[in-house]
């Protein structure tokens, strides 16, 4: 498979995996707070690396703090996003480099593939903090995956 469509895919996992985490956190009968606040990490650094992709100012904190809500509303915003900005993006931009400045104030170059690469991978690993700290509080953590998703045609 080509790097071009893989990355969708991957993206649309990464959207179906947040919603999942986010809609699990609304229903349990009280979501642990870290678990909260590592999904808003995760959303507002989605955000984060869309903005320094498209060079326009950052509208979130890093740790942005969220409630259950601006999460889900978050998650459903950063959704569309994501798919209007696959849309768009056309193959060869993959390997062009994207300059920005990291939250130190440090200015860094890296290819927009391996950005995209990076975005779908730390979401991945804080979700697997959030499944963990769940699990610490008693509750069951949902399954997301990607083999999971994959399994049940989801992604």
């Amino acid at each position: 498979m080509e790097l071009f469509p893989y990355l969708q895919r991957l993206f649309k996992y990464d959207t179906w995996a947040n919603h999942e985490v986010v809609d699990a956190l609304a229903s349990a009968p009280k979501p642990p707070q870290r678990s909260v606040k590592l999904m808003g990490h995760v959303v507002a650094s989605e955000w984060l690396w869309l903005f320094r992709i498209i060079h326009e100012p950052q509208k979130y904190a890093t740790w942005e703090e969220m409630t259950i809500e601006d999460l889900k509303d978050s998650t459903d915003e950063l959704s569309q996003v994501w798919i209007n900005f696959f849309g768009e993006l056309r193959a060869d931009s993959l390997v062009k480099n994207v300059s920005y400045k990291n939250t130190k104030g440090e200015q860094w170059s890296n290819s927009l593939q391996d950005i995209l690469m990076h975005v779908a991978m730390h979401s991945a690993y804080h979700r697997g903090q959030v499944a963990s700290d769940m699990r610490a509080h008693g509750l069951t953590p949902v399954y997301t995956d990607f083999i999971h998703g994959v399994r049940q045609n989801l992604v």
